[in-house]
């Protein structure tokens, strides 16, 4: 399966302004990329990439004062399959965890562990370990939170999405991922791009996306709290401790966010061979 997508967004700043983005694909999945463009910007800038903490790559630039667009197009392979489910996964022992992966069992900034310790072994400390309490977790907060994007709160922790009961895709993730690591499972929050690919389609603008990832079995598993079905298509783009770790955008100084849209579709292999010649 070949899957097309890609983002356009549009900022205002007042005076030149240094920023960073984490919107590429995740360098894992460089090898599935069959095309891609450079970001594009409107006007011509120049921009770098380094590598995060946690592995993400970020794109570097300095902002003209003013309007100024940003954009890229790609074209991924998927296999088309739903992701797996490993129901017979179990949860390491904290002696056997490595010291990398001891970081997503702390509180951070979104994901308050302390608030939520007492509520989440009231709710999950007596569900199977491993795989199926993850999904019990999952399942709560699937029920728990309704969402709407009329909800949406960029300062939102988890424990306000508990005490709430609505949010957004982040919120559902801060949420799953805080009430993860109350129970010693180690969980990490992720963010990309998801298609309506094998599912009806959402009237809704499509949106960037965001879940979470755990470690299981001695690696790292993905959940989704929002969707809570495996889905076709999830194209990572960054992971990190929560939401700051990984922004979409962020400036060192003010601007405003004037257009945002992004794209995930399934194409033919005709129209990549089409963005390919008009790319020549």
């Amino acid at each position: 399966m070949l899957i097309r997508y890609g983002y356009e967004m549009s900022f205002s700043v007042a005076q030149p302004t240094l920023m960073v983005c984490l919107l590429d694909a995740h360098r894992e999945q460089s090898r599935l990329l069959r095309y891609e463009t450079p970001m594009l910007t409107s006007p011509a800038i120049p921009s770098t990439t380094y590598t995060d903490l946690y592995g993400n790559t970020v794109r570097r630039f300095f902002a003209p004062a003013g309007d100024f667009t940003i954009s890229s197009d790609a074209v991924i392979e998927d296999s088309g399959l739903p992701e797996p489910i490993f129901e017979e996964a179990r949860e390491a022992p904290l002696d056997q965890l490595p010291n990398e992966v001891l970081v997503y069992l702390l509180g951070s900034r979104y994901c308050e562990t302390d608030k939520l310790s007492e509520i989440a072994w009231s709710l999950f400390g007596s569900t199977p370990r491993g795989w199926g309490r993850v999904q019990a977790i999952c399942d709560f907060v699937c029920g728990h939170l309704t969402f709407g994007y009329q909800y949406a709160r960029p300062t939102r922790t988890a424990f306000e999405a508990y005490e709430e009961r609505v949010g957004v895709c982040r919120d559902f993730a801060h949420l799953a991922v805080a009430l993860c690591r109350c129970m010693n499972i180690p969980a990490r929050y992720a963010n990309g791009f998801l298609g309506d690919i094998g599912v009806p389609p959402d009237p809704a603008p499509m949106d960037y996306n965001a879940w979470f990832e755990v470690y299981l079995d001695g690696r790292w598993m993905t959940f989704d709290a929002r969707h809570n079905i495996p889905r076709i298509g999830r194209i990572t783009v960054a992971r990190g401790r929560d939401a700051t770790d990984i922004p979409l955008a962020h400036s060192f100084g003010p601007h405003v966010l004037k257009t945002f849209r992004v794209w995930t579709e399934e194409i033919d292999a005709s129209v990549l061979q089409d963005l390919k010649r008009r790319t020549a």
